[in-house]
């Protein structure tokens, strides 16, 4: 019986959270309304804040989701000594793109919500970005001290150059509402943001 009404809550509060997500996109965080979610989740207005106590905790649930899976495979490739500096940053690369693949609109609300406006950027926010950024300076670090990469530029200046043409490349097909048709054109703009940035910061030596 727990078991049955612990699966249910999870699956009403799962149908609140993708409702969150058409409605978020759709009008922007600020002019959804809890009333909206609940429309389209398909259940009563008061049911909605059972789960969640206002549109700022449904919000932060909803970035939540999108830090917790990006923070997690950073951990995974900072643990993995199996994998050279190419298919770190490769992997940072597929975890943009396979999850706006498989769930183009939480990468459109990090996009279009976060990452390219101030409005909603709060501290705690901000420190997840920050916190992200030095995870991948760790991986830019390695790839200088392998000579991997060049090392006449700081390590923060490639980090920057690296994340600003990943994020740069996806916001574009956010705000033209381009979908990844498939495996095949995901790798190839993988390699190519991946490729593009290499040839550029490459180890001369």
């Amino acid at each position: 019986m727990k078991k049955d009404l612990f699966i249910f809550k999870r699956n009403r509060e799962q149908s609140i959270f993708e409702a969150a997500l058409k409605v978020i996109k759709h009008k922007g965080f600020h002019k959804a309304r809890m009333s909206d979610i609940a429309k389209e989740a398909g259940i009563s207005y008061g049911l909605v804040y059972h789960y969640f106590k206002n549109k700022e905790n449904l919000f932060d649930a909803i970035l939540d989701r999108w830090w917790k899976g990006l923070f997690h495979l950073m951990a995974t490739i900072s643990e993995g000594s199996e994998y050279d500096v190419y298919k770190k940053l490769r992997l940072i690369i597929n975890y943009f793109l396979e999850t706006y693949q498989s769930n183009h609109e939480l990468v459109n609300i990090f996009i279009t919500e976060i990452s390219r406006s101030t409005t909603n950027l709060t501290r705690s926010r901000l420190d997840c970005f920050k916190e992200f950024m030095s995870l991948t300076d760790n991986v830019i670090v390695e790839g200088q001290e392998k000579e991997i990469l060049r090392r006449d530029f700081k390590a923060r200046y490639l980090t920057y150059i690296f994340l600003g043409a990943l994020e740069t490349f996806v916001s574009a097909m956010v705000l033209v509402d381009q979908r990844i048709k498939g495996d095949r054109q995901k790798n190839r703009i993988a390699e190519s943001i991946l490729e593009v940035f290499l040839n550029g910061a490459k180890s001369q030596t």
